[in-house]
C-alpha cells in the first residue's frame, strides 16, 4: 500500500521508540503528578500536535532545508533548549502550591490551554525530532513510491498514533501512582528539583550537541 513495507516492524519500532524517555515524558509525568491524569492528557496532546508539524515538514521537504542549514537548525535548537531551560527554572524555583494537607504539598495547577501548548512547544522546538521523521521513516518506503508523501505521512500518522497511546498510558498510571502515595512536603519540593534539574540538563545537552 502506498509502497509501504514492513509495516509491522515500523509499529514495533514506532512504539518502542515512544517509550524512550526524554521531555516529552517527562513533562507528562510532571504535570500528570501533580495535576491528574487529564492535566498530563492535555499536555499529551500538545505533543502530539507537535509531532504532527514535524511530520508534515519532514513530507513537504522543509524537515530537509533545516538539516542543510546549519544557522536555521542552531537557532531554533537553542530556542528549544531554553524553553527547556526555562521549565527547569521555574521548577527549581517552586515553593509552595497547593497544600493537601500540613504535610503534602503540590504544583500549583495550570490551565489546559497553557498544559497543551507547554508539550506542544516542547516536542515542535526540539529539531532532534524533524531530523529523527527524516533518518527513521524512509526506511520503510520503497524507493519506487507513486506517492512518497502521503507514505510519509500515513506513517507519521501511525507513529503519532502509538505515542498518543503510550502518553496517555504514562499519564493515567502516574496520576494513579500519585494518587495512592502520599508525599511529604519536603519530597515534593525535592522531586521538583529532580525534575527541574533534569529539564535543565535537557535544555543544556540539546544546546550543547
Amino acid at each position: 500500500m502506498l509502497g509501504i513495507h514492513d509495516l509491522a516492524l515500523f509499529i514495533v519500532s514506532g512504539l518502542l521508540l515512544n517509550m524512550m524517555p526524554g521531555p516529552d515524558s517527562l513533562l507528562i509525568m510532571l504535570r500528570s503528578g501533580s495535576q491528574g491524569w487529564r492535566a498530563g492528557s492535555m499536555a499529551a496532546l500538545g505533543i502530539g500536535t507537535g509531532t504532527m508539524v514535524h511530520v508534515l515538514a519532514a513530507a513537504l521537504g522543509l524537515s530537509a532545508l533545516l538539516s542543510a542549514s546549519a544557522s536555521l537548525f542552531s537557532i531554533i535548537k537553542l530556542l528549544g533548549a531554553l524553553y527547556l531551560i526555562y521549565l527547569g527554572v521555574g521548577l527549581l524555583r517552586t515553593r509552595s502550591g497547593t497544600p493537601l494537607d500540613k504535610r503534602e504539598i503540590k504544583l500549583a495547577p495550570l490551565p489546559y490551554g497553557r498544559l497543551f501548548w507547554q508539550g506542544f512547544l516542547t516536542n515542535m522546538l526540539n529539531p532532534k525530532v524533524a531530523l529523527f521523521f527524516l533518518a527513521f521513516v524512509p526506511q520503510f518506503i520503497a524507493p519506487d513510491a507513486p506517492q512518497k508523501a502521503l507514505a510519509f505521512i500515513l506513517l507519521g500518522c501511525i507513529f503519532n498514533l502509538n505515542g498518543m497511546i503510550w502518553c496517555h498510558l504514562l499519564a493515567l498510571s502516574t496520576a494513579f501512582a500519585s494518587s495512592k502515595l502520599k508525599v511529604s512536603a519536603k519530597l515534593s519540593r525535592w522531586l521538583n528539583r529532580v525534575m527541574g534539574g533534569l529539564f535543565v540538563v535537557l535544555g543544556i545537552r540539546l544546546a550543547t550537541e
